[in-house]
């Protein structure tokens, strides 16, 4: 029997294999049961058997893993007959033996889920290996090396036997040379004998005939060197006498000359002294003058000043009292008398003009009112800064005059 498409508990489809045996029970209620089902259908026994194993079948794997259906397929088997049991005895059957043939699936999961383990057998072979041909490739270095070790000992024990062969050789090559060596040897001796008796008498020979007469030319030549020499010193004292009593007569005279020099200098210094001290005498005089004129000049315009202020305050003094003594009267005739004059100056910017164009709906109009306007502000101007109201004076005035009260001013102010 075979299914397809059974989903594993992961949603694997997988197709599966397998092989029942199925018998009728040999009790004879299972008889009985078969014989009733399948007596005239015994050709339905076999499809039943496949329907209930596949029913099973699907049920199983539905609740398995891919690789717990692979790796315990006995299990399996034995988990599908239990399943179906109760399905195949309720008929009259007994599933005799149950065994699953292969597994498969459309996919690659199967052959995927393989990979790892045979990857790592591939691994472990390949460790294997390599470990293999490592230890034969040190077995081979090690063998080498034992060889290596046999041939150095070999040249070490041949240049050693050759070495005594040649030096027994060089010893018996050497035994006649050696000999020949001592004997010349011994003529060396007796010859450095004779060497040396005819270098003591060679020696005595230059003691007799050149040392002798050379140490006396020697001594001859010191003799006149130290007489020469004694002779130079003596010339130098006298020379160095007589330069310093020359030295010390140029002292004194340098001296004396210093002494009069200074004797001049100091005259010198003492006229130019009381020639300073008469000109710091004659300039303080001069200054104490200058001073003096200076102090009666400021004292003279001080006096000047001071009576000049007296006669001003003296001035204003009567001025205040004249105008304490004026009324209203006096001081509107004032007014009046300065009134023309401040309208002029007010109107000097207006006469200065060359050329006035006016924008009004008064027309030309606004020019005297505008001189009108200026004298009004000049007035208040004057009430502002000085307290005098020529306004209200003028008023008191055309008031009193209109009652018919006249007004005269005298001398001193008064009025009538």
């Amino acid at each position: 029997m075979q299914i397809r498409g059974a989903v594993s508990g992961q949603g694997i489809k997988l197709n599966v294999e397998g092989v029942a045996i199925v018998k009728v029970g040999g009790n004879a209620d299972q008889i009985r049961l078969a014989a009733q089902r399948f007596l005239s259908q015994q050709g339905d026994i076999e499809p039943f058997t496949q329907e209930v194993l596949a029913g099973a079948l699907r049920s199983i794997v539905g609740g398995l893993t891919v690789e717990q259906i692979i790796r315990d397929r006995a299990a399996f088997a034995q988990r599908v007959a239990d399943e179906s049991e109760n399905s195949l005895t309720g008929q009259g059957l007994i599933l005799d033996t149950f065994q699953i043939q292969d597994v498969t699936d459309d996919g690659s999961y199967l052959s995927d889920l393989g990979r790892p383990e045979a990857a790592r057998i591939r691994q472990t072979a390949a460790i294997a290996e390599a470990a293999a041909r490592q230890a034969a490739e040190q077995a081979s270095l090690k063998a080498e090396e034992e060889i290596a070790i046999a041939q150095r000992t070999l040249a070490l024990k041949q240049a050693e036997i050759k070495s005594e062969t040649d030096a027994a050789a060089a010893n018996a090559a050497s035994a006649g040379p050696l000999a020949q060596a001592d004997r010349d040897q011994a003529v060396l001796a007796e010859q450095e004998k004779v060497a040396v008796r005819q270098a003591a008498l060679t020696e005595r020979q230059l003691e007799t005939q050149v040392r002798k007469p050379a140490d006396a030319e020697r001594y001859k030549v010191e003799q006149e060197a130290e007489a020469r020499r004694t002779s130079e010193i003596a010339a130098a004292e006298g020379r160095k006498a007589s330069t310093i009593a020359a030295a010390e007569a140029n002292a004194e005279e340098a001296r004396l000359s210093g002494e009069a020099e200074k004797s001049r200098r100091a005259a010198l210094a003492e006229a130019e002294a009381i020639e300073g001290a008469r000109r710091g005498e004659a300039e303080k005089a001069r200054r104490v003058a200058e001073a003096e004129a200076t102090r009666a000049e400021g004292e003279a315009q001080a006096a000047a000043t001071l009576a000049i202020g007296h006669a001003e305050a003296e001035a204003m003094d009567k001025r205040a009292a004249a105008f304490a003594g004026y009324n209203d009267a006096a001081v509107l005739q004032m007014v009046i008398e300065v009134l023309p004059q401040i309208a002029k100056e007010v109107a000097a910017p207006i006469a200065a003009i060359d050329q006035l164009t006016i924008l009004s709906t008064d027309g030309a109009g606004a020019l005297p009112k505008q001189v009108n306007d200026n004298v009004v502000q000049t007035l208040q101007m004057l009430k502002t800064s000085t307290g005098l109201d020529l306004g209200a004076l003028l008023h008191r005035s055309v008031d009193k005059a209109a009652n018919g009260v006249g007004v005269t001013t005298g001398k001193n102010g008064d009025t009538a």
